[in-house]
């Protein structure tokens, strides 16, 4: 079978932490996505939102008060700032079983290991609006084993000016940097250190549909949205599927049933389009969270 990623551009992987993968979504695709989005934000589309976590941004001149991120549906609107458990749509669950991702979780885990989502979901920046997030690492002292790799689409244009990711390439190579936060943030000191230093900082310009492969240790960031055009992107974390939250039950959220670990992507009893697909619940009688 042919490779769709050749072994030059994983070696520019390994040593960057992060591989443009081009242009994986036409005008069509892309379109698709958005309105199903749009849809979802806005309460009329045919999903659980039982199983989706949803956030509304922060009302304007509130930059870092952002709403509760919990299950559930609150409120028709576009302005939210994040949604999550897109697995469970079929239109996103198509997409992120796509071949090229199954070949990059069979490089990185293995062929034989069954791949699953610790997360797929749209971090939205509205047009003048959006929360600044400080440096960090995408990893979690509460899973274990760590997942390694997020891949990150483009929605809406990601540039400089509408708050793109920045990255510091190579910083994955440090490993945990701060192996004491629970969600993988710098300290203000690690930020200053020799980590965060300006000169090195890439920021990850996408045109809509583009997509980056991105280690899961590598260091970035993004700030508040600055222009009046929106910048959407969608992050899918693939792991392997026998990874588990360790946290007691009472501390874990609820978006996933551990029992049953974490949704499949690739292997045995991966989800369908068709298993997902068809579990409306109405907007006008959503739950409220």
């Amino acid at each position: 079978m042919q490779q769709l990623i050749t072994s030059k551009q994983w070696q520019q992987y390994d040593r960057d932490g992060y591989l443009m993968l081009g242009q994986l979504l036409d005008n069509e695709q892309l379109s698709a996505l958005k309105q199903r989005l749009d849809d979802i934000m806005l309460g009329k589309a045919p999903v659980d939102y039982d199983r989706m976590v949803m956030q509304r941004e922060a009302e304007s001149g509130q930059y870092n008060q952002p709403g509760p991120q919990t299950p559930g549906f609150k409120g028709s609107t576009l302005n939210y700032r994040v949604v999550y458990g897109l697995e469970y749509d079929s239109l996103f669950l198509e997409y992120i079983q796509r071949p090229i991702f199954r070949e990059i979780c069979e490089h990185v885990y293995g062929p034989e290991t069954g791949i699953a989502t610790y997360r797929a979901f749209v971090m939205n920046k509205p047009a003048r609006g959006g929360s600044q997030l400080g440096w960090h690492q995408d990893r979690w002292t509460f899973l274990k084993p760590d997942p390694l790799i997020t891949v990150w689409t483009a929605l809406d244009p990601a540039t400089k000016e509408n708050a793109c990711v920045q990255i510091i390439p190579g910083s994955h190579r440090s490993g945990i940097i701060n192996p004491s936060d629970e969600s993988g943030f710098l300290t203000t000191e690690q930020q200053l250190a020799e980590h965060c230093q300006s000169e090195k900082i890439v920021h990850v310009e996408l045109k809509p549909g583009e997509v980056a492969l991105l280690h899961n240790w590598l260091l970035h960031s993004s700030g508040v949205n600055d222009t009046d055009i929106s910048r959407r992107g969608f992050s899918a974390c693939y792991m392997d599927a026998r990874t588990r939250d360790t946290r007691p039950q009472e501390e874990r959220a609820s978006l996933y049933d551990q029992k049953n670990g974490y949704p499949v992507i690739f292997g045995e009893k991966a989800l369908t389009p068709e298993t997902v697909g068809g579990n409306m619940k109405s907007a006008r009688q959503p739950s409220h969270s």
